[in-house]
């Protein structure tokens, strides 16, 4: 095995704000900020609610050609993990380049700039470079938040719940009447109707559409400026609307349902959600699990909303052939968090499980000789930040608590970090969850005193589907004190040595 980044070296670099002197060299390409003449530009996309079930992770059953040919082109991170399971605190860790016990973002109802007023974001650093920033459909959970890392002002087509479109996007009669009829009975809901509609439209006739559209009118007008172009993509949020030609992808009888749709043994109820989000769309039991028929078309939904998005990610990449700015265009796709259809009883995120924390993430940099291949190492969002200034050249600030990618786009069997890191709350409960090669161990702890209430260990070499919590069985004693000690030494412990 290589020898890994000195992890004195990356201290360092979070104190200094210095770029990693041994890693400016991993990539040769012709023109990018390594250096050469032109800066190297950066098309962003974000993908809400999207977990890694995708062709270029294994999952066959999803027809997502153009993520698969980006996937082709750049490197697969297959074991990358967010900060925290939801959209708010996810995004502001990923953008902020922080994680969320420093930012103090653990909710959605926090925007960036209200909790950290003077950080540099990474749209910011990248307008204080020289670069065009623009953000387009859904980057922030807030669409008027970091107003200052922006050239102009943040885009969302069909914005909820103003906007043309009725409520969250929906456009036949029967979806707008139901969902009329279900706001009524429950004031709160603001544009909730069904959890799914398959109108008979063209693509451009949802909001992701589009943003594409716009998106595409954006990389033409920027022909001659370094841009940082972020794209965020709507779907697969619910509700799971996209055009009919996608939803007829697939074929419901063969959609298969979770074989494993029951809570972990001995779990600790913190473990656990009751997936309100879902139950506030019209048609959704309140309490109890859902029909088999039920989450076959929810499920059916989900696929059909990927398939949608990938092809209006294929949109760009062709236009971005079209208009020869692949060779000196970085790619980075991600999706801000997991997403469970139906198993551990549940649906949606706002867990610690492996469901939720894993995230597919591409990067495609110019000329890397890693294209197509795929790494193994333990990553996390807050590495994306360091990881995007390197390859275009810029110097990282010292506040980032991320990690530079970089190593790996030269050898993705390099030596890494020996943890990743999540969190989530339950009121005055935080759990912090670790996932390290063989284990996700989480503690959930008592917010004002520490004082630990439950622990989960999954053992994922015997059990990759989390359906047993053995924190308590007698043969991972050593293994539940070792993590425990790790967890509590915190993510710089995990660093390379």
């Amino acid at each position: 095995m290589n020898n890994p980044v000195n992890r004195r070296e990356f201290l360092s670099m979070l104190i200094g704000g210095a770029v990693l002197p041994v890693l400016s060299s991993t990539i040769s390409v012709a023109g990018n900020g390594f250096g050469g003449r032109r800066k190297m530009n950066v098309l962003f996309i974000a993908v809400d609610d999207l977990r890694p079930q995708l062709g270029c992770y294994g999952q066959k059953q999803i027809i997502s050609p153009n993520i698969d040919r980006l996937a082709s082109q750049g490197m697969v991170f297959e074991r990358a993990y967010c900060q925290q399971a939801v959209c708010g605190p996810t995004r502001a860790s990923l953008l902020s380049g922080v994680r969320p016990d420093t930012s103090k973002i653990h909710g959605n109802n926090t925007p960036v700039r209200k909790a950290m007023p003077n950080v540099v974001t990474l749209p910011e650093h990248f307008k204080n470079n020289g670069y065009e920033t623009l953000s387009i459909g859904k980057i922030y959970h807030h669409p008027s938040d970091d107003r200052q890392g922006w050239s102009a002002e943040p885009y969302r087509a069909g914005t909820f719940p103003e906007g043309a479109w009725k409520g969250r996007g929906y456009l036949t009669e029967q979806a707008i009447a139901q969902m009329e009829k279900y706001n009524k009975a429950y004031p709160k809901m603001k544009g909730r109707g069904p959890a799914f509609e398959a109108a008979d439209v063209p693509d451009s006739a949802y909001p992701d559409g589009c943003n594409t559209d716009y998106a595409i009118k954006q990389l033409n007008r920027l022909k001659d400026k370094p841009f940082f172009l972020a794209m965020g993509l709507y779907k697969p949020h619910l509700p799971f609307n996209a055009p009919k030609k996608y939803w007829d992808m697939y074929k419901q009888d063969d959609i298969k349902l979770a074989d494993n749709p029951f809570i972990p043994k001995d779990a600790p109820s913190y473990a656990t959600t009751s997936w309100g989000e879902l139950r506030n769309y019209f048609g959704i039991p309140k309490k109890g699990p859902c029909s088999d028929k039920l989450a076959r078309q929810l499920i059916h939904g989900y696929y059909a909303c990927i398939s949608y998005i990938d092809t209006m990610i294929g949109r760009l990449l062709d236009e971005l052939d079209r208009l020869k700015f692949r060779d000196n265009t970085v790619i980075i796709l991600w999706g801000d968090h997991g997403w469970k259809l139906g198993e551990h009883a549940g649906w949606c995120k706002h867990t610690n499980f492996e469901l939720d924390t894993h995230v597919p993430m591409i990067l495609s940099v110019p000329g890397m000789k890693t294209a197509g291949q795929r790494t193994r190492a333990l990553t996390e969002y807050v590495d994306i930040y360091p990881t995007l200034s390197e390859v275009c050249g810029l110097q990282a600030p010292g506040h980032l608590e991320g990690l530079s990618m970089v190593p790996l786009l030269k050898n993705p069997e390099l030596s890494w970090k020996k943890a990743a890191f999540s969190q989530y709350p339950r009121g005055k409960v935080m759990g912090y969850s670790m996932r390290t090669k063989r284990f996700r161990y989480t503690e959930w702890k008592n917010r004002e005193t520490g004082k630990v209430q439950a622990r989960e260990l999954y053992d994922h070499r015997k059990d990759p589907q989390e359906n047993v919590n053995a924190a308590a069985r007698p043969e991972y004693k050593q293994d539940v004190q070792r993590l425990g000690r790790m967890l509590k030494s915190g993510w710089r412990s995990a660093l390379p040595e």
